[in-house]
């Protein structure tokens, strides 16, 4: 059985969720799988289907570069009524995330004015 064999249930697993520069290659019998994911859970899958696989992380035939895609980011613009909790609990990230994100915009992160174009951080 080849390393891309043993280890199909992991690189099937990352196209399912989406690796984006998924990349999967052997070189000197180690896989190398590489990309990176939207967030962090989706990474710490990857590793659970591995250590199902190899528990003690004793064959050393595979090697992981999954990176979690920092710094990415989706753009909201305010609309009357909004908050910064109302507008990240519809993205799934921390009203303190957003704030972080737009400190060049937001002085206060109780005035938030409608019109205003605010950077969403993706979640890790």
């Amino acid at each position: 059985m080849g390393l891309q064999d043993k280890y199909r249930e992991v690189t099937d697993l990352a196209a399912e969720l989406g690796i984006t520069d998924l990349q999967v290659r052997e070189e000197n019998s180690v896989l190398y799988i590489d990309g990176t994911a939207k967030v962090a859970a989706d990474k710490d899958k990857l590793w659970d289907l591995y250590n199902k696989i190899d528990p003690d992380y004793r064959s050393a035939d595979l090697v992981m570069n999954i990176e979690v895609g920092k710094g990415a980011t989706s753009e909201y613009t305010v609309e009357v009524g909004d908050s910064l909790s109302k507008i990240g609990k519809a993205y799934g990230v921390s009203w303190q995330d957003i704030f972080e994100a737009n400190k060049d915009i937001i002085s206060n992160p109780d005035l938030i004015q409608p019109g205003w174009k605010l950077k969403i951080p993706r979640t890790l």
